[in-house]
C-alpha cells in the first residue's frame, strides 16, 4: 500500500491481552455487526461509532472503523468493546465523508487483532474497506485461487479474501460495480457486506439473504444514506429506516444517490431464523414489526404446546424475557423476575478463582431467593447448545429454594452446526444431537423440559415459512456445504494462531 494514501492506528498483528478463554455460553454465539455511512456533511466517524455501539450485541471480540477522506483511508481497530477501543481523540483522527464499521465475533480466523475488520485492500482505483457479516463455505478454494495469483493474505479470515477477490477484478480493468459483482459470484455461503471506496459505499447480501442488512436515510436535500445490520443501528443516530437490502442485491451509494443492482439471477430468501429468535436486538424491526413482538408470540405458542402447573414464570435475562411474558399471558402463570443479570459484565481477561468458577453462572446471573423459595418455577430460555451453563443455572435456582424447576425453550432443539456465521460448535458437542429431550432433562436435573416445535417457530413469524434458514434445527442447508467442511467444522484454518 502507498503510505501517502493510507494511515492506520494500532494495527499490530497481536493483541497485548492474554488469550484466556472464558467458559462459553449455552447458546449459539454472536454473528458480526456491520455499519456504513455516506454523509459528506456529517461527522461520519462519530456516527459510525454510535452505530457500532448499538450493534455491540452482535460481536464483542473486536471492532474497527475505516473512513475515507478522498483517496486517503484512516483506520482504527483493536480487540475489545466499542467503548473501550474508541474515544474522542481517536475519532478525531478519522475524518472523511464515508465510514465503514465492524463488530466482530470470530467464526473463522483466530482471535487476533490482525483479524479485526474492516479489511483494507489497495486496488488500481484506490483502497477498499470491507466489513463482513457471515461465513463463506468455499474459502479453501477461494484461498487457493488467490494464493495462485500471488496475493499475500495477511489474515485468516474469509472477509479479507472477498476484498482481494474484488481487487483482482479491479486490477484486471473492471470498474467498482463490475469488479464487485464478479467477485460476489465467486463467493458461496452467507455474506452481508458494507464496502467503502473513495467514491462511494456498497451494501450487499448473498442470494439467500442469510444475514440481515438494512438501509436508512438521514435528512433531506441532500439525503445521506446509512447501512446497518439491524434497524437499531439506524435508530441511535436518528436515521429513518428505508428498506432492507434484498437477497442477491448490491446497492451503490455515491454523490449521485443510491443505485440498485440485482447481481444474482436466482435469489432465494433464507433469512437465518435465529436472527429473529435471539441474535438481533428485540427493538430491531424485521418484517415490519419489532422482534420483541415475535418473541412474545413464541412464548405464547410455547405455553399452548407445553403447559405445566407452576407458581411463576420468568425468562433468562435478557433474551428469554419476551418469550416468558408471552408464556405468562397465554398460560395465566404469574410473570416474575427470578434472576438478576449483571449488565456490566463484559469480556474479561482476568480468570476467576476456583471457588468463583464453581459458582459458575452467578458472575452474570444471580437468583432472587425470596422470589423463588418454595415456588414451582418455569424458566424460559431461547436455546440450549451444550447444556453446561443451563445445568449450573438450574442448580442455582434449586439452591435458592425453588421447589420445582421446569425449563421451556422458545426454539426447537439445536441438532446441527451452522456454517453461515454463527458459532454453534461441531455436531458432537451439541447436546440435542446426542440426547433425547428426556435425557437432556435428566442431564440438566430439571423436573420437566420442553422445546418449541419447529412448525410453531416458523408459523409464528407470520411470513412465508419457506423464507427462513433453519438448518441448525433440521440439517437442511440452503447453500451446499462441502464434505470436508462438514467433517471438520473448520471453514478456514480456525486452529491457526
Amino acid at each position: 500500500m502507498n503510505p501517502d494514501h493510507f494511515t492506520t492506528l494500532d494495527l499490530d498483528s497481536h493483541s497485548n491481552q492474554p488469550n484466556h478463554q472464558e467458559e462459553r455460553p449455552d447458546k449459539p454465539e454472536e454473528a458480526c455487526g456491520v455499519f456504513g455511512i455516506y454523509a459528506p456533511s456529517e461527522d461520519v466517524a462519530k456516527l459510525t461509532y454510535f452505530g457500532l455501539y448499538a450493534l455491540q450485541h452482535r460481536g464483542q471480540e473486536s471492532a474497527g472503523i475505516a473512513t475515507f477522506e478522498g483517496e486517503k483511508v484512516h483506520l482504527h481497530k483493536d480487540m475489545g468493546l466499542v467503548s473501550q477501543i474508541f474515544n474522542e481523540t481517536v475519532l478525531k483522527q478519522l475524518p472523511g465523508t464515508i465510514g465503514v464499521g465492524h463488530n466482530r465475533y470470530s467464526t473463522t480466523g483466530s482471535s487476533r487483532k490482525v483479524n479485526a475488520q474492516p479489511a483494507v485492500v489497495e486496488t488500481r482505483l484506490g483502497n477498499i474497506a470491507l466489513a463482513h457479516n457471515g461465513n463463506l463455505v468455499n474459502t479453501v478454494q477461494l484461498r487457493e485461487e488467490l494464493v495462485k495469483d500471488n496475493i499475500n493474505l495477511v489474515t485468516t479470515t474469509d472477509s479479507e479474501m472477498i476484498a482481494y477477490a474484488i481487487a483482482q477484478q479491479i486490477n484486471a480493468g473492471a470498474d467498482w460495480q463490475e469488479a464487485a459483482i464478479q467477485a460476489f459470484h465467486r463467493c458461496k455461503g452467507a455474506f452481508s457486506l458494507v464496502i467503502g471506496t473513495p467514491v462511494g459505499i456498497m451494501g450487499v447480501r448473498d442470494p439467500n439473504g442469510i444475514r440481515p442488512l438494512v438501509i436508512g436515510t438521514i435528512g433531506e436535500n441532500p439525503v445521506r444514506y446509512v447501512l446497518a445490520s439491524e434497524t437499531c443501528g439506524l435508530d441511535i443516530i436518528g436515521a429513518d429506516y428505508l428498506r432492507d437490502v434484498e437477497p442477491g442485491e448490491m446497492v451503490w451509494i455515491t454523490e449521485a444517490g443510491i443505485a440498485s443492482y440485482h447481481w444474482s439471477k436466482q435469489p432465494e430468501r433464507k433469512l437465518c431464523v435465529f436472527e429473529m429468535i435471539y441474535f438481533a436486538r428485540p427493538d430491531s424491526l424485521m418484517h415490519n414489526e419489532t422482534l420483541y413482538s415475535y418473541r412474545m408470540r413464541l412464548g405464547r405458542r410455547l405455553a399452548q404446546e407445553s403447559a405445566v402447573d407452576a407458581d411463576i414464570v420468568f425468562g433468562v435475562p435478557d433474551s428469554g424475557i419476551p418469550a416468558a411474558i408471552g408464556y405468562s399471558q397465554a398460560s395465566g402463570v404469574t410473570y416474575a423476575e427470578g434472576l438478576i443479570k449483571n449488565r456490566y459484565v463484559g469480556r474479561t481477561f482476568i480468570q476467576p478463582t476456583q471457588a468463583m468458577r464453581e459458582l459458575g453462572i452467578r458472575m452474570k446471573l444471580n437468583p432472587l431467593k425470596d422470589v423463588l423459595v418454595g415456588k414451582k418455577v418455569i424458566i424460559i430460555d431461547d436455546s440450549i447448545v451444550r447444556g453446561t451453563t443451563s445445568r449450573k443455572l438450574v442448580k442455582a435456582l434449586r439452591d435458592a429454594g425453588a421447589a420445582e424447576v421446569h425449563m421451556r425453550i422458545s426454539s426447537p432443539p439445536v441438532t446441527h452446526p451452522c456454517f453461515y456465521g454463527i458459532d454453534t460448535d461441531s455436531q458432537d458437542q451439541l447436546i440435542a444431537a446426542r440426547m433425547s429431550v428426556d435425557e437432556i432433562a435428566q442431564q440438566l436435573e430439571v423436573d420437566s423440559l420442553a422445546y418449541l416445535s419447529w412448525e410453531g417457530m416458523l408459523e409464528e413469524t407470520q411470513e412465508d415459512t419457506n423464507n427462513f434458514c433453519s438448518a441448525c434445527f433440521t440439517g437442511d442447508y440452503p447453500v451446499a456445504i462441502p464434505e470436508n467442511v462438514k467433517r471438520s467444522k473448520l471453514i478456514l484454518e480456525k486452529v491457526t494462531v
